[in-house]
């Protein structure tokens, strides 16, 4: 499995396994989740993507307790993420969801999430959706903090837009390392917006999340698409997800989907995209299938 430098002292795996969905798994025993974590390990896929909401606030809890007196932190690079607040478990007395990008609520954040996983330090804590209130000398000064206290050793954002990113980065001493958004052969607006480009001149890897464009590309909504992924799959004796991942790493923005799945079988396949090569005019066959027509 190749990886991804973030920056001079953190390196993640090619492809990230994503946890949204640990919770939602009929079996949340701790030798269940760390079959999964094992399966991921045993492909290269070393970094684990989380975040304080999922699961209804749960999910982090269930990483712990499979973590405790196991050896697979040592293995692992976690990934959390702060700033919603939904009127569920923990916060369940809000009376609206809402983004804090607060000092004591990130403050609060981190520790919680440190102590529901049990480890003493995040590898990369995002912030998790764009906050309209930022104080970006606030938001910035305590994401600070976080590196210089060791509890957190890297910092990015997810879903943000490039003047987002600006603007949190001028309020900061320590770099932004990636920016979590959407990608997908389906959802491929980033690839013309401006958003890829953006991090591709700076040279800041994207993590792309619902890089199956959230199972839409197998229930029959995008016929083209799949049967053009199917095709390829074949001569590759691949799936043809792994075809749509290889399609985002094949990219020169250095992509790191997040993939999230709770079926054992098919995370013991996740790193097939690995095997697959596309030359510029599949790539190009690809998102003409997706677009519906072709490049002007």
């Amino acid at each position: 499995m190749d990886r991804i430098d973030l920056n001079n002292t953190l390196s993640f795996s090619r492809i990230v396994y994503g946890m949204w969905r640990l919770g939602d798994d009929q079996d949340t025993s701790i030798q269940h989740v760390r079959n999964k974590i094992d399966a991921c390990l045993d492909q290269g896929i070393t970094t684990f993507d989380q975040a304080d909401i999922y699961g209804g606030y749960e999910a982090e809890e269930i990483l712990g307790n499979a973590l405790k007196g196991s050896g697979l932190r040592d293995k692992m690079e976690i990934v959390t993420k702060c700033d919603i607040v939904a009127p569920v478990g923990r916060y369940s007395d809000a009376r609206v969801k809402y983004y804090d990008t607060s000092r004591a609520h990130i403050m609060a954040s981190v520790d919680h999430s440190l102590g529901l996983m049990g480890i003493d330090h995040i590898d990369l804590l995002l912030i998790h959706r764009p906050d309209p209130l930022m104080d970006h000398h606030e938001t910035g000064a305590a994401l600070d903090d976080v590196i210089a206290s060791g509890k957190v050793r890297a910092v990015g954002v997810s879903n943000f837009r490039p003047y987002d990113w600006e603007l949190l980065q001028s309020g900061m001493k320590n770099k932004l390392v990636t920016n979590q958004i959407e990608i997908s052969v389906i959802a491929n607006e980033a690839f013309t917006n401006g958003d890829v480009a953006f991090h591709q001149r700076l040279g800041t890897p994207l993590m792309a999340w619902s890089p199956l464009a959230g199972g839409t590309l197998f229930n029959g909504e995008n016929k083209a698409v799949l049967d053009s992924l199917t095709a390829i799959a074949k001569d590759h004796g691949v799936d043809a997800s792994a075809v749509a991942v290889a399609w985002l790493l094949a990219h020169p923005a250095q992509i790191l989907p997040v993939l999230g799945t709770n079926s054992l079988a098919r995370i013991k396949t996740l790193s097939d995209a690995s095997k697959v090569t596309l030359d510029r005019q599949t790539w190009y066959e690809i998102y003409t299938s997706a677009l519906g027509r072709e490049v002007a």
